[in-house]
Protein backbone atom coordinates (compact mmCIF):
# COMPACT_ATOMS: atom_id res chain seq x y z
CA UNK A 1 0.00 0.00 0.00
CA UNK A 2 2.84 2.20 0.32
CA UNK A 3 4.26 1.43 -3.07
CA UNK A 4 3.50 4.12 -5.85
CA UNK A 5 2.50 1.67 -8.47
CA UNK A 6 -0.24 -1.23 -8.50
CA UNK A 7 1.90 -4.51 -8.38
CA UNK A 8 -1.38 -6.34 -9.41
CA UNK A 9 -0.73 -4.31 -13.25
CA UNK A 10 2.81 -5.53 -13.36
CA UNK A 11 1.65 -8.81 -13.76
CA UNK A 12 -1.72 -8.04 -15.23
CA UNK A 13 -0.18 -8.22 -18.90
CA UNK A 14 0.05 -5.95 -22.02
CA UNK A 15 -3.86 -6.30 -22.30
CA UNK A 16 -5.73 -5.75 -18.78
CA UNK A 17 -9.19 -4.76 -18.55
CA UNK A 18 -10.27 -3.56 -15.32
CA UNK A 19 -11.81 -6.96 -14.67
CA UNK A 20 -8.69 -8.65 -15.01
CA UNK A 21 -7.07 -6.59 -13.20
CA UNK A 22 -9.21 -6.49 -10.11
CA UNK A 23 -9.13 -10.28 -10.33
CA UNK A 24 -5.50 -10.34 -10.41
CA UNK A 25 -5.33 -7.99 -7.33
CA UNK A 26 -7.66 -10.36 -5.38
CA UNK A 27 -5.30 -13.54 -6.56
CA UNK A 28 -2.18 -11.22 -5.07
CA UNK A 29 -4.72 -10.67 -2.25
CA UNK A 30 -4.35 -7.08 -2.55
CA UNK A 31 -7.74 -6.40 -2.53
CA UNK A 32 -7.54 -7.63 1.52
CA UNK A 33 -7.13 -4.99 4.21
CA UNK A 34 -3.23 -3.74 5.35
CA UNK A 35 -3.77 -5.35 8.32
CA UNK A 36 -5.21 -8.69 7.22
CA UNK A 37 -2.13 -9.01 4.63
CA UNK A 38 0.13 -8.24 7.45
CA UNK A 39 -1.49 -11.27 8.92
CA UNK A 40 -1.50 -13.69 6.53
CA UNK A 41 1.86 -13.07 5.15
CA UNK A 42 3.42 -13.64 9.43
CA UNK A 43 1.42 -16.75 9.35
CA UNK A 44 2.52 -17.78 6.47
CA UNK A 45 6.47 -17.65 7.53
CA UNK A 46 5.21 -20.34 9.71
CA UNK A 47 2.47 -22.10 8.29
CA UNK A 48 3.02 -21.87 4.46
CA UNK A 49 0.06 -19.63 2.55
CA UNK A 50 -1.83 -20.45 -0.59
CA UNK A 51 -2.52 -17.80 -2.90
CA UNK A 52 -6.08 -17.72 -4.86
CA UNK A 53 -7.32 -20.89 -2.61
CA UNK A 54 -11.54 -20.22 -4.02
CA UNK A 55 -10.08 -20.38 -7.76
CA UNK A 56 -9.81 -23.84 -9.36
CA UNK A 57 -6.00 -23.15 -9.84
CA UNK A 58 -4.65 -22.48 -6.54
CA UNK A 59 -0.76 -22.15 -5.67
CA UNK A 60 0.44 -23.63 -2.01
CA UNK A 61 3.81 -21.48 -1.19
CA UNK A 62 5.52 -23.76 1.78
CA UNK A 63 6.41 -22.22 4.77
CA UNK A 64 8.40 -20.29 5.46
CA UNK A 65 6.62 -18.46 2.71
CA UNK A 66 8.18 -15.36 1.76
CA UNK A 67 5.58 -14.52 -0.82
CA UNK A 68 5.22 -15.97 -4.66
CA UNK A 69 6.66 -14.33 -7.76
CA UNK A 70 3.55 -15.05 -10.56
CA UNK A 71 5.94 -13.88 -13.13
CA UNK A 72 8.77 -16.16 -12.66
CA UNK A 73 5.76 -18.99 -11.00
CA UNK A 74 8.02 -19.53 -8.13
CA UNK A 75 8.22 -18.82 -4.72
CA UNK A 76 10.21 -15.86 -3.40
CA UNK A 77 12.23 -17.93 -0.93
CA UNK A 78 13.50 -19.85 -4.01
CA UNK A 79 14.58 -16.92 -5.85
CA UNK A 80 16.17 -15.66 -2.93
CA UNK A 81 18.19 -19.23 -1.47
CA UNK A 82 18.94 -19.50 -6.02
CA UNK A 83 21.02 -15.95 -5.70
CA UNK A 84 22.45 -16.16 -2.03
CA UNK A 85 25.56 -18.31 -3.08
CA UNK A 86 26.46 -15.05 -5.55
CA UNK A 87 25.62 -12.70 -3.37
CA UNK A 88 27.64 -14.37 -0.29
CA UNK A 89 30.66 -15.04 -3.13
CA UNK A 90 30.43 -11.32 -4.23
CA UNK A 91 30.72 -9.74 -0.53
CA UNK A 92 33.26 -12.28 0.36
CA UNK A 93 35.44 -11.13 -2.94
CA UNK A 94 34.95 -7.42 -1.68
CA UNK A 95 35.71 -8.37 2.01
CA UNK A 96 39.04 -9.85 0.72
CA UNK A 97 39.86 -6.84 -1.22
CA UNK A 98 39.22 -4.25 1.65
CA UNK A 99 41.74 -6.90 3.92
CA UNK A 100 44.07 -7.09 1.02
CA UNK A 101 44.41 -3.56 0.09
CA UNK A 102 43.41 -1.65 2.84
CA UNK A 103 45.59 -3.84 5.30
CA UNK A 104 48.92 -3.86 3.05
CA UNK A 105 48.26 -0.26 1.84
CA UNK A 106 48.37 0.78 5.59
CA UNK A 107 51.36 -1.35 6.41
CA UNK A 108 53.63 0.36 3.76
CA UNK A 109 52.35 3.50 4.27
CA UNK A 110 53.55 3.02 7.85
CA UNK A 111 57.13 1.79 6.75
CA UNK A 112 57.66 4.75 4.68
CA UNK A 113 55.83 7.48 7.27
CA UNK A 114 55.75 10.91 6.61
CA UNK A 115 57.32 10.47 3.01
CA UNK A 116 55.31 10.30 -0.54
CA UNK A 117 54.49 6.82 -0.59
CA UNK A 118 52.57 7.51 2.46
CA UNK A 119 51.50 11.05 0.94
CA UNK A 120 50.24 9.20 -2.09
CA UNK A 121 48.36 6.24 -0.67
CA UNK A 122 46.77 8.64 1.64
CA UNK A 123 45.67 10.69 -0.96
CA UNK A 124 44.54 7.52 -2.86
CA UNK A 125 42.44 6.42 -0.20
CA UNK A 126 40.94 9.37 -0.08
CA UNK A 127 39.75 9.50 -2.75
CA UNK A 128 38.42 5.94 -2.52
CA UNK A 129 36.50 7.22 0.75
CA UNK A 130 34.87 9.96 -1.15
CA UNK A 131 33.60 7.62 -3.74
CA UNK A 132 30.61 5.71 -2.50
CA UNK A 133 29.84 2.52 -3.30
CA UNK A 134 27.26 2.72 -5.54
CA UNK A 135 29.28 5.20 -7.65
CA UNK A 136 31.74 2.33 -8.08
CA UNK A 137 29.23 -0.22 -9.03
CA UNK A 138 27.33 1.91 -12.09
CA UNK A 139 31.24 2.33 -13.26
CA UNK A 140 31.57 -1.43 -13.16
CA UNK A 141 28.49 -2.36 -14.74
CA UNK A 142 29.19 0.57 -17.55
CA UNK A 143 32.12 -1.25 -17.87
CA UNK A 144 30.52 -4.75 -18.33
CA UNK A 145 27.76 -3.42 -20.88
CA UNK A 146 30.42 -1.77 -22.71
CA UNK A 147 32.48 -4.78 -22.96
CA UNK A 148 30.80 -7.62 -22.18
CA UNK A 149 31.35 -8.96 -25.70
CA UNK A 150 35.01 -8.62 -25.76
CA UNK A 151 35.07 -10.69 -21.85
CA UNK A 152 33.20 -13.14 -23.10
CA UNK A 153 35.35 -13.65 -26.03
CA UNK A 154 38.53 -13.51 -23.73
CA UNK A 155 36.82 -15.18 -21.06
CA UNK A 156 36.36 -18.67 -23.39
CA UNK A 157 40.08 -18.94 -24.05
CA UNK A 158 41.65 -21.76 -22.29
CA UNK A 159 44.80 -19.80 -21.84
CA UNK A 160 43.20 -16.75 -20.05
CA UNK A 161 41.71 -19.13 -17.85
CA UNK A 162 44.59 -21.00 -16.79
CA UNK A 163 46.71 -17.77 -16.07
CA UNK A 164 43.93 -16.39 -13.53
CA UNK A 165 44.13 -20.08 -12.43
CA UNK A 166 47.33 -19.57 -11.48
CA UNK A 167 47.25 -16.09 -10.30
CA UNK A 168 44.57 -17.60 -7.75
CA UNK A 169 47.35 -20.34 -6.64
CA UNK A 170 49.71 -17.78 -6.08
CA UNK A 171 48.14 -15.48 -4.01
CA UNK A 172 46.47 -18.38 -2.13
CA UNK A 173 50.70 -19.64 -1.47
CA UNK A 174 51.16 -15.89 -0.14
CA UNK A 175 48.18 -16.51 2.29
CA UNK A 176 49.72 -19.92 3.52
CA UNK A 177 52.96 -18.14 3.69
CA UNK A 178 54.37 -20.50 1.00
CA UNK A 179 55.17 -17.21 -1.14
CA UNK A 180 56.10 -14.28 0.46
CA UNK A 181 54.85 -11.26 -2.00
CA UNK A 182 56.76 -8.20 -0.53
CA UNK A 183 56.91 -5.33 -2.95
CA UNK A 184 58.32 -2.99 -0.32
CA UNK A 185 61.87 -4.25 -0.97
CA UNK A 186 61.77 -2.83 -4.19
CA UNK A 187 60.96 1.16 -2.66
CA UNK A 188 64.96 1.96 -1.87
CA UNK A 189 65.37 1.46 -5.52
CA UNK A 190 63.37 4.49 -6.38
CA UNK A 191 63.80 6.86 -3.52
CA UNK A 192 63.10 10.21 -4.50
CA UNK A 193 64.95 12.36 -1.34
CA UNK A 194 65.46 11.75 2.09
CA UNK A 195 62.12 11.72 3.66
CA UNK A 196 60.47 12.92 0.72
CA UNK A 197 62.50 15.76 0.02
CA UNK A 198 63.61 16.61 -3.23
CA UNK A 199 62.21 15.11 -6.38
CA UNK A 200 59.54 16.41 -8.40
CA UNK A 201 56.19 15.62 -9.09
CA UNK A 202 56.08 13.63 -11.68
CA UNK A 203 58.51 11.32 -10.60
CA UNK A 204 56.00 10.95 -6.86
CA UNK A 205 52.96 10.40 -9.11
CA UNK A 206 54.72 7.63 -11.36
CA UNK A 207 55.70 5.97 -8.17
CA UNK A 208 52.24 6.51 -7.01
CA UNK A 209 51.35 4.85 -10.05
CA UNK A 210 53.14 1.53 -9.64
CA UNK A 211 52.45 1.26 -6.29
CA UNK A 212 48.89 1.57 -7.04
CA UNK A 213 49.58 -1.18 -9.80
CA UNK A 214 51.24 -3.53 -7.13
CA UNK A 215 48.81 -3.40 -4.84
CA UNK A 216 46.16 -3.97 -7.63
CA UNK A 217 47.46 -7.63 -8.16
CA UNK A 218 46.01 -8.22 -4.64
CA UNK A 219 42.34 -6.63 -5.62
CA UNK A 220 42.45 -7.30 -9.70
CA UNK A 221 41.23 -11.35 -10.02
CA UNK A 222 38.13 -10.82 -8.14
CA UNK A 223 37.24 -7.83 -9.83
CA UNK A 224 38.16 -9.70 -13.28
CA UNK A 225 35.95 -12.30 -11.97
CA UNK A 226 32.99 -10.27 -11.11
CA UNK A 227 33.28 -7.97 -14.60
CA UNK A 228 33.50 -11.79 -16.43
CA UNK A 229 30.69 -13.67 -14.61
CA UNK A 230 28.23 -10.52 -14.91
CA UNK A 231 29.21 -10.10 -19.14
CA UNK A 232 28.49 -13.62 -19.42
CA UNK A 233 25.61 -14.06 -17.91
CA UNK A 234 24.01 -10.51 -19.41
CA UNK A 235 25.14 -11.43 -22.75
CA UNK A 236 23.06 -14.95 -22.36
CA UNK A 237 20.22 -12.00 -21.60
CA UNK A 238 20.12 -12.23 -17.70
CA UNK A 239 19.91 -8.33 -17.35
CA UNK A 240 20.13 -8.71 -13.41
CA UNK A 241 23.56 -9.75 -13.89
CA UNK A 242 24.45 -6.20 -14.40
CA UNK A 243 23.43 -5.56 -10.32
CA UNK A 244 26.46 -7.69 -9.58
CA UNK A 245 29.19 -5.08 -9.37
CA UNK A 246 26.61 -3.22 -7.23
CA UNK A 247 27.13 -6.09 -4.66
CA UNK A 248 30.88 -6.39 -4.78
CA UNK A 249 30.61 -2.84 -4.00
CA UNK A 250 28.73 -3.42 -1.10
CA UNK A 251 30.85 -6.26 0.10
CA UNK A 252 33.89 -3.35 0.02
CA UNK A 253 31.79 -1.15 1.89
CA UNK A 254 29.92 -3.41 4.67
CA UNK A 255 33.23 -3.75 6.79
CA UNK A 256 34.29 -0.35 7.77
CA UNK A 257 31.18 0.03 9.97
CA UNK A 258 31.41 -2.56 11.68
CA UNK A 259 35.10 -2.42 12.12
CA UNK A 260 34.92 1.13 13.11
CA UNK A 261 32.23 0.34 15.70
CA UNK A 262 33.50 -3.23 16.54
CA UNK A 263 37.36 -2.65 16.42
CA UNK A 264 37.78 -2.65 20.61
CA UNK A 265 35.73 -5.61 20.71
CA UNK A 266 38.70 -7.86 19.00
CA UNK A 267 40.92 -9.87 20.43
CA UNK A 268 44.68 -8.95 20.58
CA UNK A 269 46.70 -9.71 17.40
CA UNK A 270 48.05 -13.02 17.56
CA UNK A 271 47.64 -16.63 15.95
CA UNK A 272 44.13 -16.30 15.20
CA UNK A 273 45.59 -13.47 12.63
CA UNK A 274 47.24 -16.06 10.89
CA UNK A 275 44.26 -18.73 11.12
CA UNK A 276 41.39 -16.10 9.43
CA UNK A 277 44.41 -15.37 6.48
CA UNK A 278 44.53 -19.21 5.79
CA UNK A 279 40.89 -19.26 5.77
CA UNK A 280 40.82 -16.57 2.56
CA UNK A 281 43.77 -18.80 1.57
CA UNK A 282 41.13 -21.64 1.05
CA UNK A 283 38.52 -19.73 -0.61
CA UNK A 284 41.17 -17.88 -3.13
CA UNK A 285 42.01 -21.48 -3.94
CA UNK A 286 38.85 -22.59 -4.77
CA UNK A 287 38.55 -19.94 -6.89
CA UNK A 288 41.58 -20.83 -8.78
CA UNK A 289 40.63 -24.76 -9.18
CA UNK A 290 37.06 -23.43 -10.74
CA UNK A 291 39.40 -21.42 -13.26
CA UNK A 292 41.34 -24.83 -13.44
CA UNK A 293 38.46 -26.39 -14.23
CA UNK A 294 37.23 -24.44 -16.69
CA UNK A 295 40.28 -24.36 -19.02
CA UNK A 296 39.98 -27.89 -18.61
CA UNK A 297 36.47 -28.47 -19.98
CA UNK A 298 37.33 -25.58 -22.89
CA UNK A 299 39.97 -28.30 -23.51
CA UNK A 300 37.87 -31.07 -23.18
CA UNK A 301 35.22 -29.58 -25.87
CA UNK A 302 38.08 -29.11 -28.55
CA UNK A 303 39.57 -33.06 -28.11
CA UNK A 304 37.75 -33.38 -31.11
CA UNK A 305 39.17 -34.83 -34.95
CA UNK A 306 38.88 -31.81 -37.07
CA UNK A 307 38.79 -33.41 -40.17
CA UNK A 308 35.74 -35.10 -38.68
CA UNK A 309 34.08 -31.67 -37.92
CA UNK A 310 34.86 -30.58 -41.43
CA UNK A 311 33.51 -33.11 -43.37
CA UNK A 312 30.67 -32.76 -41.41
CA UNK A 313 30.63 -29.10 -42.69
CA UNK A 314 31.39 -29.79 -46.41
CA UNK A 315 28.08 -32.77 -46.13
CA UNK A 316 25.74 -29.68 -45.34
CA UNK A 317 27.24 -27.56 -48.09
CA UNK A 318 27.38 -29.86 -51.07
CA UNK A 319 23.97 -32.45 -49.90
CA UNK A 320 21.65 -29.49 -48.22
CA UNK A 321 22.64 -26.49 -49.76
CA UNK A 322 24.36 -24.70 -47.45
CA UNK A 323 26.68 -21.34 -48.26
CA UNK A 324 30.60 -21.39 -47.05
CA UNK A 325 30.67 -17.68 -48.20
CA UNK A 326 28.83 -15.15 -45.86
CA UNK A 327 28.67 -12.26 -48.19
CA UNK A 328 27.18 -14.86 -50.77
CA UNK A 329 24.54 -16.30 -48.55
CA UNK A 330 23.76 -12.41 -47.87
CA UNK A 331 23.44 -11.47 -50.71
CA UNK A 332 21.06 -14.03 -52.09
CA UNK A 333 18.36 -13.50 -49.02
CA UNK A 334 18.90 -9.66 -49.93
CA UNK A 335 17.65 -10.85 -53.23
CA UNK A 336 15.19 -13.60 -52.33
CA UNK A 337 14.09 -12.00 -49.24
CA UNK A 338 14.60 -14.66 -47.35
CA UNK A 339 15.82 -14.90 -43.33
CA UNK A 340 19.07 -16.06 -42.48
CA UNK A 341 20.84 -19.04 -40.60
CA UNK A 342 24.49 -18.27 -39.92
CA UNK A 343 26.57 -20.70 -38.03
CA UNK A 344 29.79 -20.31 -36.81
CA UNK A 345 32.01 -23.08 -36.52
CA UNK A 346 35.34 -24.11 -36.55
CA UNK A 347 37.42 -27.52 -36.82
CA UNK A 348 38.36 -27.67 -33.15
CA UNK A 349 34.54 -27.12 -31.82
CA UNK A 350 33.12 -29.83 -30.55
CA UNK A 351 30.32 -29.09 -29.97
CA UNK A 352 29.68 -28.10 -33.90
CA UNK A 353 29.82 -31.62 -34.70
CA UNK A 354 27.66 -32.48 -32.46
CA UNK A 355 24.88 -29.97 -33.30
CA UNK A 356 25.15 -31.29 -37.12
CA UNK A 357 25.05 -34.84 -35.86
CA UNK A 358 21.71 -34.02 -34.02
CA UNK A 359 19.88 -30.69 -34.06
CA UNK A 360 20.63 -29.63 -37.37
CA UNK A 361 19.93 -33.11 -38.63
CA UNK A 362 16.55 -33.41 -37.19
CA UNK A 363 14.01 -33.71 -39.67
CA UNK A 364 11.64 -31.13 -37.81
CA UNK A 365 14.84 -28.40 -37.59
CA UNK A 366 15.34 -28.83 -41.43
CA UNK A 367 12.03 -28.89 -42.41
CA UNK A 368 11.42 -25.18 -40.04
CA UNK A 369 14.70 -24.14 -41.92
CA UNK A 370 13.63 -25.10 -45.65
CA UNK A 371 12.48 -21.38 -46.30
CA UNK A 372 16.31 -19.92 -45.34
CA UNK A 373 19.74 -19.20 -46.55
CA UNK A 374 21.63 -20.71 -44.11
CA UNK A 375 25.33 -20.02 -44.16
CA UNK A 376 28.07 -21.73 -42.36
CA UNK A 377 30.54 -19.29 -41.23
CA UNK A 378 33.91 -20.70 -40.41
CA UNK A 379 35.58 -18.93 -37.37
CA UNK A 380 38.90 -20.65 -36.91
CA UNK A 381 40.42 -17.77 -35.02
CA UNK A 382 37.86 -15.99 -33.06
CA UNK A 383 40.32 -13.61 -32.25
CA UNK A 384 41.74 -12.56 -35.72
CA UNK A 385 39.83 -10.67 -38.58
CA UNK A 386 37.90 -11.75 -40.31
CA UNK A 387 36.38 -13.88 -37.29
CA UNK A 388 36.52 -11.34 -35.09
CA UNK A 389 34.76 -8.44 -36.36
CA UNK A 390 31.75 -10.74 -37.29
CA UNK A 391 31.84 -12.37 -33.72
CA UNK A 392 31.37 -8.86 -31.88
CA UNK A 393 29.17 -7.69 -34.78
CA UNK A 394 26.44 -10.40 -33.57
CA UNK A 395 27.94 -10.87 -29.58
CA UNK A 396 29.28 -13.96 -29.84
CA UNK A 397 30.91 -15.30 -26.89
CA UNK A 398 32.02 -18.54 -28.29
CA UNK A 399 31.43 -21.09 -30.82
CA UNK A 400 28.84 -22.64 -32.30
CA UNK A 401 26.84 -19.59 -32.46
CA UNK A 402 23.91 -19.42 -34.49
CA UNK A 403 22.31 -16.00 -36.07
CA UNK A 404 18.64 -15.51 -37.33
CA UNK A 405 18.63 -12.37 -39.65
CA UNK A 406 15.26 -11.50 -41.25
CA UNK A 407 14.71 -9.45 -44.38
CA UNK A 408 13.43 -5.66 -43.75
CA UNK A 409 10.14 -5.30 -44.69
CA UNK A 410 9.74 -3.32 -47.71
CA UNK A 411 13.19 -3.13 -48.10
CA UNK A 412 14.69 -2.78 -51.84
CA UNK A 413 17.21 -5.74 -52.83
CA UNK A 414 20.25 -5.81 -51.35
CA UNK A 415 19.84 -4.14 -47.95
Amino acid sequence: NLLPFDPARLTCGKICTPATLEANRHRLGLDLPPLEQYVQFVVGLFAGRTYAADTTQPIECAAPCLGYSFLRHQEVLDLILRAMPITLWLTLGGFILWITFGVLGGIYAALHRGRWQDRTLMALALVGYSMPSFFIGLVLILVVILTAGTFGTINSSPWFNIGIAVLFVVLALAMFDVLIIDFSKYSTKFNVGNSGEGGSMAVAFGMGAVAALLAGACVAPVVIQVVLFSSNLYAQGTSIALALPFLLGIGMATPWPLAGAGMSALPKPGAWMVRVKQVFGVFILGTALYYGYEAYSIFANRWVDATEVASSVEEKIKKEGWHSSLAEGLEVAAREQKPVLIDMWATWCKNCLTMDKTTLADATVTGALKDYVKVKFQAENPDEEPAKQVMQKFGAVGLPTYVILRPRTNAPAGN
